[in-house]
Parts: structure tokens; sequence; C-alpha cells
């Protein structure tokens, strides 16, 4: 009898192992979608900005970028972070907010190189209007130089 008592003890002893296959292909799925959608994501404004001859400027800090495409829309980009699309009257109200915590930082307006040259000088004006003191145009340099 004392060998029957022996064996339900070691067939009710539990194993204290942690099965890690599941994690492992739950991991592998999710780094497959995030490698699939990350080049789907788009960052950025497609703006065709003008070409000019002017040297690239080196800024220590990071610059504030304000946008304007085509159609006259405005973007705002902060520390390289995402776009943000702004009305006007948005747009001078975030960058006067910036502006009061940091007035020396470098704000830039990208223009698109088909856009109406009074869309460019109204978003400088709203910069104004805000508190930016220096503004100063992005363009892409020319070819061949």
């Amino acid at each position: 009898m004392a060998g029957i008592a022996a064996r339900r003890l070691r067939k009710r002893k539990l194993k204290a192992e942690i099965n890690v296959v599941p994690y492992i292909d739950v991991m592998l799925v999710l780094l497959i979608i995030f490698m699939v959608t990350a080049p789907l994501l788009n960052l950025g404004v497609d703006i065709e900005l003008p070409r000019s001859n002017a040297k690239s400027m080196q800024e220590k800090k990071d610059p504030i970028v304000v946008s304007v495409d085509v159609d006259g829309n405005y973007f705002l980009t902060v520390e390289a972070g995402s776009n943000e699309a702004l009305a006007p009257n948005a747009l001078q109200a975030k960058m006067a907010a910036i502006v009061a915590e940091n007035p020396q930082v470098p704000v830039f307006v990208a223009g698109d190189g088909t856009t109406s040259y009074q869309k460019v000088m109204d978003a400088m004006a709203l910069l104004q209007n805000a508190g930016v003191e220096r503004v100063g145009l992005m363009s892409q340099p020319q070819d061949g130089r």
C-alpha cells in the first residue's frame, strides 16, 4: 500500500516552468506588424521648397517650422515632431505661447515653391503678431552648386 501512495504523490507534483513559446510568437507577430506599418506613416507635409544659393544655418536647438502647402494651409512642426494642421488664429495663439516660454526659439517658414507669395507673407505676419522677432525662410539648395 505504501507504493501506491508514493505513486499518487509523484503524479500530482506540479511543474514550476513557464512556457514562453506563446509570448515569443506574439512578439514576432507584433514585430512584423510594426515593420510593415512604419514605412507607411507620413510624418511630413509634401511641399516643393524653392531653390536658392544661401548657406545652411547651424542651430543648436531644433527649430520650429511653419509649413505652408500649395492650398495655403498652415502646419506647425515643433522639435522634429509630427506636423499639426492649424487654422491661422490657432497658429498665432500657439506660437504666442511658445514664444512666451522661450523667446529665442528659432522659427522657419517652409513655403511650397508653387504657393502664392501672399500666403507665405501671411504666415510671417501671423508669426510677427505672435511675438516672434526673427523668422527664417527655408529653401532647397540649387542643383550643381
